[in-house]
This record gives structure tokens, sequence and C-alpha cells, in this order.
């Protein structure tokens, strides 16, 4: 007779929606659902948030992760797939991928944009074997009037990060710590 352990426990009931969140677009159609998505999102975005066309505008280049799904039991990731624009050509395929440990609980579904600001930032991100988010992304932040502000500092940073389109039993995210890897989709 075969006993499973809490923690086995524990691990196969994270490890299955994790697995479910793999989905996102990776083996599944592939580069058309990506950019289908991409092109969404992008439009979700300047719709709801105009401000965020003329930081586009003014980018060398755009990640957009148009879902990223975020579980936490304790032990908690997230992952999603998206496409890398160069004008309004996706130049590159990526994942995203982050893990955390610490009193959390919940899901949610999000997802982020980061404008690349200038062609230095843009080079060093696609010449990466794995680019990871630090504490170097300046957040443009949405208040609670729904109104995207990004102040002067930020527009003069290499990177900007906007997280939009939250859903779920989770409160807030960041992509701090996410490391994003060029896939073949």
């Amino acid at each position: 007779m075969n006993i499973l352990s809490r923690r086995r426990f524990a691990a196969l009931a994270l490890a299955a929606p994790l697995l479910a969140a793999c989905s996102n677009g990776v083996g599944s159609g592939g580069a058309a659902i990506i950019d289908a998505r991409v092109d969404s999102s992008l439009s979700f975005l300047y719709s709801t948030y105009p401000g965020t066309r003329d930081l586009a505008n003014r980018a060398a280049g755009v990640l957009v992760m148009p879902v990223v799904t975020e579980l936490g039991l304790g032990l908690g990731g997230s992952y999603g797939t998206g496409a890398l624009r160069v004008g309004n050509t996706s130049v590159d395929y990526y994942s995203a991928a982050a893990a955390s440990a610490g009193l959390q609980i919940g899901a949610q579904q999000y997802s982020h944009v980061l404008f690349f600001m200038t062609q230095d930032a843009l080079s060093q991100f696609r010449s990466s074997a794995g680019w990871v988010a630090g504490a170097d992304i300046d957040y443009a932040v949405i208040d609670q009037g729904e109104v995207l502000r990004a102040d002067t500092t930020t527009s003069l940073s290499p990177v900007i990060a906007v997280v939009f389109a939250q859903s779920g039993l989770r409160m807030g995210a960041t992509v701090e710590g996410t490391k994003y890897t060029r896939i073949i989709p």
C-alpha cells in the first residue's frame, strides 16, 4: 500500500495548476496564438491607459506578456509567454517564470509589458541567455482613477514595467525576480 504524505500531496497540488498554466501559448499553435494575444493585450492597454501609447512610441522595443498565471500556497510560482516587438513586428518569443516562498495563498492572472526605453537596454535583454528582472525596473503606476502615471524619473528609466488586467484572489503583482527566456513556439 502506497501512502501519500502531506508533502507529496502539497507538491502534487501545486504542480498540477502550474503545469496547466504552462499552456499560455507554447505548444498550442505557437507564434500565431502568442501574436494574437499580444495584439489583444496591446489594444486593451492602449485604449484603457492612453499614456502607454506614448511610452511605446518612444521605446526601442516592447516585451508583452499577455497572460501570466501566478499560484501560491506557501510555495508559489508564475508562468507566461509573450513576444518582443520592435516596431510593430514580433522579433522573438519569450517565457516568463518566477518562483516564491513565504506566507502566500491564492491565484491570479495578469498581463505585463516591459518598455525598453533605450537601445542599450534592449540589446542587453536580447543578448542575454536568461534575463532576470531586478530592482532596476521602474513601474508606471496605475492609480485609483485608472489613469497611468509615468513621472519624469520613470520616463527616463531604461526599462519601464506596466502590470495590468489583474484578476484572481491574490493581491499585487510585480515582475521583479521574473526570469525571461527566449523560446521557439
